[in-house]
């Protein structure tokens, strides 16, 4: 397969049109990243976005892999003196990674076996002749009684005719049109079967202990539920099939003349060929597919979730507290300022067993007056609730009528950033445990800038993400930062080191420079000073530029996302309508043009630029400076607090999702427990995917349908009820 052949098929496969492939390809091959192509090719690509161009990225990588495998593997065969004209185009024209082993197999050099052993005894004429079946008269046993030979270890005839038949099960087990054929029945046909290693024993797997589902139907997660469950050795997983239909299928193919006196091993050794080598490999291949297929969703979910959470809308201008709970050790307070500047902390100590609770309302009285607090932020962790408690009757008796809000934010991720070198870095002099309360109020000033600073898979919005392939979720998770940091751009003047890895165009060694560069040479004044930094050459600059921002810097035009390279026309574009700042005029310009397309059109060609880009330009005129965050719902805050024993069943809630997973959202609404709004719950239509419905950081309106005490369960329902946040249907 050709490179045009390679575009042509990514672009029939994704619905695209050839240009849009040949030219993402190429800003991909040149090392454009997939945030400034998105962001600034937009006329190449034809407005491809992020995710339209990873598939490409990926199934062109895909594809080029195959080619590179073929190669190897028509070398190997032909090394061999075994490539005919026939085999070498079923291997040229194989699309599938899978088909083209399949082709390899009977080839691919191997460790002896059984067949192997028996070939090298010269019996490979016997099993030609239980092939051919050509042979109508005598016994098998006489023609087998020639190739007796003690020599060889070949002592009876039973012993010719089962290295013979050993030889011939090889043959078909490695026919590929079969593998493909059972492949393809058993996952039509295939049920997956659960059963109970101890029927008797207790665990999370019980629905599972009697289970069957068709292979072709079985969700996601249900897969990687049975998965870990008998990765735990809890249950025992296997395929049934209609084992009759199998063997039918190879008997149609193989079995050519039924009056050959060889018939009976023909038909005997077609069941050892399925029970032995193709039944055992093909369901193996199924529980691989099956168990990528899981991984894939989980993924999907898990990058779903955490772009969800990262976007959450900042809670700038505040000053805010941030409380990490717990008893025994106690409760970590910290004070952050508008910007985030860690002010003061301490350690506080209502709970069990120093319980010491007036002594800590004293303590955070005394900060919240000090500083003027406007929010507490509180963990979900342990000691959560007793802490909301606290803070609550607190609250009631702050002196002044000041207002004071608190929020239970989750803490997922606030112990592994404690102990991290970020925060080493960032605090060096306070010890581990009174870092992650800083982390939890930074996460409510700004959940981008901080949650960067954690390893994604810590921060909790996943599903059975320890059983998927760490390698992959990684990748896939750093590529959900990167696309987030880029669409919301950040303060090049106070941007970490974490944020500004994620920069397009900026690798940790760059970012490090950058702040270095800060240190040394105080805030950057426009974005040509970039070029100054080690390690920003000309590539890097363009690739990073556009996603930095400088507000109150020397050109208004660097606090906006227009590139650099398009400044000249955005500056013609604002002579030509007499506008001399955008933040006067911008707006009036922007909503003067936009509707007329006409003019749009004409306007793009004066200044030779595309209209996408010219819209762009536009759009960032009328709104310099936009954080796209800000459009989003602010968080909901609280003053009371509600127990699970306050809850009855048909009270209808307002509530914030936590977590969206195959089977519906958690819903944070207000107690201990986050209530489950099973997908059967989500609406009064028919629901396939709750991220269709639901998002992480959704303000809803619930009804409790269900309220378990005991085991802490709340079953939660939204038929009939409006919803409240942004949510698509």
């Amino acid at each position: 397969m050709t490179e045009n052949q390679i575009y042509e098929m990514v672009a029939q496969e994704l619905n695209l049109r050839l240009n849009q492939v040949v030219h993402t390809i190429e800003l991909l091959d040149d090392d454009n990243t997939v945030p400034f192509i998105a962001r600034y090719r937009k006329e190449r690509t034809g407005m491809l976005n992020e995710d339209h161009i990873r598939d490409i990225q990926q199934r062109t990588t895909y594809l080029r892999s195959l080619e590179k495998r073929k190669e190897t593997i028509l070398k190997s065969i032909a090394e061999q003196g075994k490539l005919t004209p026939e085999l070498k185009s079923k291997i040229d024209t194989t699309t599938k990674l899978q088909d083209l082993e399949d082709l390899y197999l009977p080839y691919k050099p191997k460790r002896r076996t059984r067949g192997t052993m028996a070939k090298e005894k010269g019996l490979q004429p016997l099993a030609d002749l239980i092939l051919l079946q050509q042979t109508v008269t005598g016994t098998p046993e006489d023609y087998a009684r020639k190739f007796i030979n003690p020599e060889k270890e070949i002592n009876t005839v039973a012993e010719a005719l089962s290295g013979a038949c050993d030889i011939v099960a090889e043959i078909i087990s490695e026919n590929a049109d079969i593998r493909k054929n059972i492949r393809e029945f058993t996952y039509s046909s295939g049920l997956i079967v659960t059963v109970a290693r101890d029927k008797t024993a207790q665990s999370v797997y019980e629905m599972y202990y009697d289970y069957s589902e068709p292979v072709a139907k079985i969700p996601a997660h249900r897969i990687l539920a049975i998965n870990r469950g008998e990765k735990e050795n809890v249950l025992k997983v296997s395929l049934d099939l209609d084992t009759e239909q199998i063997t039918a299928i190879i008997s149609n193919v193989y079995v050519t003349n039924k009056a050959s006196i060889f018939s009976e091993y023909l038909y005997n050794t077609i069941e050892d060929a399925y029970k032995r080598l193709i039944g055992p490999a093909i369901e193996r291949e199924i529980r691989n597919t099956l168990s990528e297929t899981g991984e894939e969703q989980a993924i999907r979910v898990f990058a779903t979730n955490l772009k969800n959470l990262l976007l959450q809308p900042p809670v700038s201008g505040k000053v805010i507290m941030g409380i990490d709970p717990g008893f025994r050790t106690g409760s970590k307070v910290a004070v952050i300022d508008k910007t985030g500047k860690y002010l003061e902390g301490g350690t506080i100590y209502p709970h069990p067993p120093q319980n010491k609770y007036n002594e800590a309302k004293t303590k955070l009285l005394s900060l919240i007056n000090k500083y003027s607090v406007d929010i507490i932020a509180i963990g979900n962790g342990t000691a959560s609730r007793e802490t909301e408690f606290l803070v609550a009757e607190t609250i009631t008796e702050i002196d002044n009528a000041r207002q004071v809000n608190y929020i239970i934010v989750s803490e997922a991720g606030a112990s592994v950033y404690s102990a991290s070198k970020v925060a080493k870095d960032e605090f060096p002099d306070l010890e581990a445990s009174l870092r992650g309360n800083i982390s939890i109020a930074r996460r409510l000033l700004d959940p981008l800038a901080e949650l960067v600073k954690i390893d994604p898979k810590s921060i909790g919005v996943g599903q059975y993400q320890h059983d998927i392939n760490q390698k992959t979720l990684h990748e896939s998770l750093r590529n959900v930062v990167e696309v987030c940091v880029n669409q919301v751009g950040v303060n090049l003047n106070t941007a970490s080191k974490s944020l500004l890895t994620y920069i397009s165009g900026l690798t940790s060694r760059t970012a490090e420079n950058i702040v270095k560069h800060r240190e040394s040479h105080g805030a950057f004044k426009e974005r040509e000073e970039l070029k100054q930094v080690p390690g920003i050459g000309i590539n890097a600059f363009e690739q990073s530029a556009g996603f930095l921002r400088i507000p109150n810097g020397k050109n208004p035009l660097d606090n906006t996302s227009i590139h650099p390279e398009s400044y000249d026309a955005t500056q013609s574009l604002l002579e030509k309508f007499n506008v001399s700042d955008i933040h006067q005029g911008g707006k009036a310009l922007a909503n003067r043009l936009k509707p007329n397309h006409e003019q749009l059109r004409q306007l793009s060609a004066e200044l030779t630029i595309g209209e996408p880009t010219l819209i762009d330009i536009l759009e960032n005129l009328e709104k310099p400076g936009r954080d796209p965050r800000e459009e989003l719902p602010k968080p909901i805050f609280k003053s009371d607090v509600l127990k699970i024993e306050d809850l009855q069943e048909g009270m209808i809630l307002k509530g914030t999702v936590r977590n969206v997973v195959d089977f519906g959202a958690f819903v944070d609404i207000g107690v201990k427990q986050d209530g489950l709004v099973h997908i059967s719950q989500m609406g009064d239509r028919f629901i396939k995917d709750p991220h269709k419905v639901l998002a992480v950081g959704d303000v809803v309106d619930v009804k409790i349908i269900s309220i378990d005490s005991e085991r802490g369960r709340i079953g939660l329902s939204m038929k009939g009820i409006s919803k409240s946040g942004p949510v698509s249907a």
